[in-house]
C-alpha cells in the first residue's frame, strides 16, 4: 500500500465516521437514583448520650439531623436493629434543650477506621414524646432560617 491508498483509506474511514454520525441517535435509558428521605436533614454537631439499658450511657455527636432521624458518630459500634435511648443536646438562643427519644439503628459502617474509634451510625426515630417532637421540629425551623 502507497502513501495515495493510505490517504484514500484514511478519507473512506472518515466519510463513515461523518455518515454514522448521520444516523438517528437513540435515547439512553437508565436509572436516576432520587433522594427517598421524607424529611430535609441539616447539618449539625451536637452532643448526644445514648445507652441500650438504662445503667450506661456513652456520649456521641450528632452530625446531620431531620424529624425522622439522625446520623450519629459513635464509640461503639451498634447492630442494626438495636434500640437505644437517645438524648440529644441543642440550643435554640440563649437557651439549652435536650430531647429524649427511642432511635433503632438502621445502618452503621466505619468513619476514620478502628483506631479512631468513629462508629457512623444511622438511626431512626421509634418513639418521642409529642413534647420533644415539638422541641425538635421548631430546632429544625430554626435551622432553616
Amino acid at each position: 500500500m502507497d502513501l495515495a491508498d493510505t490517504a484514500s483509506e484514511t478519507i473512506s474511514i472518515s466519510k463513515r465516521s461523518r455518515e454514522r454520525g448521520r444516523e438517528k441517535i437513540k435515547p439512553h435509558y437508565g436509572t436516576v437514583n432520587f433522594e427517598k428521605r421524607k424529611h430535609p436533614r441539616f447539618t449539625v454537631d451536637l452532643p448526644v448520650e445514648h445507652s441500650r439499658s438504662d445503667l450506661f450511657v456513652e456520649q456521641g455527636h450528632a452530625i446531620n439531623a431531620s424529624e425522622g432521624g439522625f446520623l450519629l458518630y459513635l464509640a461503639e459500634q451498634m447492630e442494626t436493629g438495636n434500640h437505644l435511648r437517645l438524648k440529644l443536646f441543642f440550643t435554640i438562643g440563649s437557651e439549652l434543650n435536650a430531647i429524649e427519644t427511642v432511635v433503632e439503628v438502621v445502618w452503621v459502617d466505619m468513619h476514620l477506621g478502628k483506631d479512631w474509634g468513629d462508629y457512623r451510625t444511622g438511626v431512626r426515630l421509634v418513639e418521642i414524646s409529642t413534647e420533644n417532637m415539638g422541641k425538635l421540629k421548631n430546632f429544625l425551623r430554626n435551622l432553616s432560617g
